[in-house]
């Protein structure tokens, strides 16, 4: 249950739960590769959050479009990072039409982000969206959080940390857990002294199949699709991979 209050807007408690320098710098040599060996230079970040990978983009001198469905997340986008005719921010839903004066060398959405679409059809509307935006011989690149790795049934606990937010002192608690074929994404706030308050959820995740990936994504365009069980380029193993990333090229 939740409480009402400090925690209406939770964009300071998924900020706080993620080391971003730390998470950047595991990424990054992921990323170069990929773009390098598909003469990326412009780039559209579907569902990008607050801007992070936008904006590390950005600074290699790629010319980026960040957008999101949340209104607060491009605000504070455009605070942290910036805006420029090279990194340029935009509201919008991750099923809606990608707008631009040219097409796009790559489209990605990453943060587990196509995960939280609300049905199967609205996952193959935006993988039609992403490839719509790109050009012949572009990508798009998705990551998921590999949801078979986990048992079925029980949460499986990640985080646990006190932290200062703009709010006051808190503790977040993180997890995931999988019932058949859907997962969630399991969060506990509780703020610290007087008149503590407390805010839980349980946010559902599409489980997401290798193979339904390809079969969406060839049908919005898909010339050749690779899978990766994580940003080290390792194989994806379905029973033990952290991630599912799809690298497909139009």
């Amino acid at each position: 249950m939740s409480e009402p209050g400090l925690f209406r807007d939770l964009t300071e408690v998924y900020e706080a739960m993620v080391n971003w320098p730390q998470r950047l710098a595991r990424e990054e040599p992921f990323y170069r590769r990929v773009f390098a060996a598909h003469q990326v230079r412009r780039v559209v970040d579907v569902a990008c959050g607050v801007g992070h990978h936008a904006a590390l983009f950005q600074r290699w001198g790629l010319s980026v479009e960040g957008a999101d469905v949340s209104p607060a997340m491009i605000e504070r986008a455009r605070r942290q990072h910036g805006e420029s005719p090279d990194l340029r921010w935009a509201v919008r839903s991750f099923d809606q039409p990608i707008s631009a004066d040219e097409t796009f060398d790559a489209a990605i959405c990453a943060g587990n982000s196509l995960a939280l679409a609300a049905d199967r059809p609205m996952v193959g509307q935006t993988l039609q969206q992403m490839f719509a935006a790109v050009r012949p011989g572009g990508i798009v690149v998705v990551q998921v959080l590999n949801l078979w790795r986990f048992p079925d049934g029980p949460c499986v606990w990640q985080k646990c940390q006190r932290t200062v937010l703009p709010q006051g002192e808190v503790v977040i608690v993180k997890g995931v857990h999988r019932s058949g074929q859907q997962g969630f994404l399991d969060l506990i706030v509780i703020s610290l002294g007087p008149g503590s308050e407390r805010h839980t959820e349980s946010t559902p995740l599409l489980g997401l199949e290798a193979g339904e990936l390809e079969a969406r994504a060839r049908a919005a365009g898909a010339f050749r699709c690779e899978f990766f069980g994580g940003y080290q380029g390792e194989t994806y193993v379905r029973e033990s991979s952290v991630d599912l990333i799809l690298v497909a090229r139009r």
